[in-house]
């Protein structure tokens, strides 16, 4: 059995990229922080292996946003393409709206609800966490009541 290639890109096509088999996860984040680094409500992340990964072009501008934090992207368009963190230095968290085919990836959960945007909400059932999943049980189920 061959395993899927899923590519995507930024805005103006200078980034391009590959991986190879499924994500590990695919979530919604509402921190403060990745709003700020896509100008949107909620970023939505494809999580994959950097093993799997793959630059096919051009080379992302990367801003350290914390300690151990770098986001990237590309420096022509400025559309945002990754967030490494080295506390998860095996993975690499894409933006799911620069995949080729961002309706293939759907998300499993909401982390980082505690900093949803008041004026915000994602009509979804999925669980909700107040800071990240690991462990931890959702605030709740769907939208806020």
């Amino acid at each position: 059995m061959t395993e899927q290639t899923v590519r995507g890109r930024c805005l103006c096509g200078d980034i391009r990229y590959e991986y190879r088999g499924d994500p590990i996860v695919t979530v919604h984040c509402h921190c403060e922080s990745c709003r700020r680094h896509t100008s949107a409500p909620v970023a939505t992340f494809v999580i994959v292996a950097k093993a799997s990964f793959r630059l096919l072009s051009g080379a992302p501008t990367i801003y350290v946003s914390s300690p151990s934090v770098r986001r990237s992207h590309c420096g022509r368009c400025g559309s945002p393409i990754a967030y490494e963190s080295d506390q998860r230095s095996e993975q690499i968290d894409l933006y799911a709206l620069t995949l080729d085919d961002p309706a293939a990836a759907a998300p499993i959960f909401h982390v980082h609800a505690a900093e949803q945007l008041s004026w915000f909400e994602v009509a979804d059932t999925l669980p909700r966490y107040e800071r990240g999943r690991g462990g931890a049980t959702p605030v709740r189920h769907g939208p806020r009541a």
